[in-house]
């Protein structure tokens, strides 16, 4: 069997949805005092984090992270069974206060910029701003009780060949961090494992104490032990880890991705989990929340409205939790055209569904057209949702759709299945009008 890519091409989630909102709530407190979330959270007691060996120890106990990337239905994801949340950026004071309120434990992450969006981390003018925010950041919230550990940047090393001027700032940071705040442990987060990046990182940013690795698809299942083939004894974190990615998806003739169902991903996702977990010091799935990246779904393991897909099941399965009143979400059994995926404009063609509730609810199929994405940004920088063609749609039902009066183009048919009890099922088929 081939090896899987060691440097997949990745994302990192940008802070763009709450930056706005999280200024505002600044802003307020400045003005009316602090928030009331804010009292009984200052007077909890600090968690003490410390790592040993291989292991993450929460006031002297050990701690397996199981969470997400998100800051979305909270109150959800500690029923599964999660005891983190992770996130990326300026919204950590938001998350902090709600992770609290529901039990959850916080991986901070400061957002370090990429060089492959200009960032020139040899250029003091630059890092000097950098250091100094961070130094407020970890100042702002380092006795919150919700706080686990402080992640220093997100994939900051992507795209570059040797990332010689990142490293030794990532250890200027981590060493920063350490000095203003000796009881939560840092963790650095890379974008899969490279040939040699890890390596890198534990020789020129040893005051990182955690490694944390971003890995989609088949490749999760060889992360640690291409992590430990490169020297690392710390532990490890999978932070971001889901399906098979669009950059390895296979394409129809024009190149478009073809994406898992969501039941698809919850069967790789159980694998993945059950693979992983006495190898690892946790997992973080990837996204806990919905945004657009190649399509809508593609990452989102909840649906705009906030519904849940089969995923949760896996996580509950394996975090110990369990899904709303035990609720299983809807499955999809096939999706297809009656004839090719690539059709004259002129035509009208018919899609088929079967679909099964293993509760036996009564399921709604809801059907979209949309245009296929261009943008194809890299490694999860923010994309615009694509047009849809309501008009398009014939004879919508729960068992199929006809398809007609569209341009010549590329598109998305897009089937969501909803059991009216907070779970949903998703799954699109790209086609081409000539």
């Amino acid at each position: 069997m081939p090896r899987p890519a060691l440097r997949p091409r990745r994302r990192a989630l940008r802070h763009v949805t709450l930056t706005g909102l999280f200024a505002l709530a600044v802003a307020l407190t400045a003005v009316a005092g602090p928030a009331r979330a804010q009292a009984p959270a200052a007077q909890l007691p600090v968690t003490q984090v410390a790592i040993q060996g291989d292991r993450i120890l929460v006031d002297g106990k050990p701690f397996i992270v199981q969470g997400a990337a998100g800051q979305s239905r909270m109150g959800l994801l500690k029923q599964l069974g999660a005891n983190t949340i992770r996130t990326y950026g300026d919204e950590t004071g938001f998350v902090l206060d709600e992770a609290q309120k529901h039990g959850l434990k916080v991986i901070a992450g400061f957002w370090m910029e990429h060089p492959r969006r200009g960032f020139d981390y040899s250029d003091p003018a630059q890092v000097g701003p950098l250091m100094k925010k961070l130094e407020e950041f970890v100042d702002r919230y380092k006795n919150h009780p919700a706080l686990l550990m402080w992640g220093i940047g997100n994939e900051v090393e992507a795209e570059l060949p040797d990332a010689a001027a990142v490293w030794p700032a990532i250890e200027q940071a981590a060493r920063l961090v350490r000095q203003r705040d000796p009881k939560h442990p840092t963790i650095a987060v890379l974008a899969e494992t490279g040939t040699d990046k890890i390596e890198k990182l534990r020789k020129l940013a040893p005051s990182i104490q955690v490694l944390g690795v971003n890995s989609y698809g088949e490749a999760l299942h060889t992360v640690p032990d291409r992590v430990r083939a490169q020297g690392w004894k710390g532990p490890l974190v999978i932070t971001e880890m889901g399906p098979l990615g669009q950059w390895a998806a296979p394409r129809t003739n024009w190149g478009a991705p073809i994406e898992p169902t969501s039941g698809e991903k919850a069967v790789l996702l159980a694998r993945a989990l059950e693979h992983l977990r006495d190898k690892t010091q946790g997992q973080i799935v990837f996204y806990w929340g919905q945004k657009q990246e190649v399509t809508p779904t593609w990452h989102s393991l909840l649906l705009q409205n906030g519904e849940w897909t089969r995923s949760a099941e896996v996580l509950a399965h394996h975090w110990g939790g369990a899904t709303p009143n035990g609720n299983r979400a809807p499955r999809i059994l096939s999706l297809k055209f009656a004839q090719e995926n690539e059709w004259a404009k002129d035509a009208t063609v018919r899609a088929e569904i079967a679909v099964e509730d293993p509760d036996g609810d009564q399921v709604g199929v809801v059907w979209t057209v949309m245009a296929e994405s261009t943008e194809n940004k890299k490694f999860g920088d923010a994309e615009t949702v694509p047009q849809a063609f309501p008009q398009s749609l014939r004879d919508p039902g729960p068992k199929g759709v006809s398809i007609a009066g569209l341009q010549p183009g590329n598109y998305r048919l897009f089937a969501t299945v909803r059991d009216g009890k907070g779970a949903a099922a998703t799954a699109n088929l790209p086609f081409r009008v000539k």
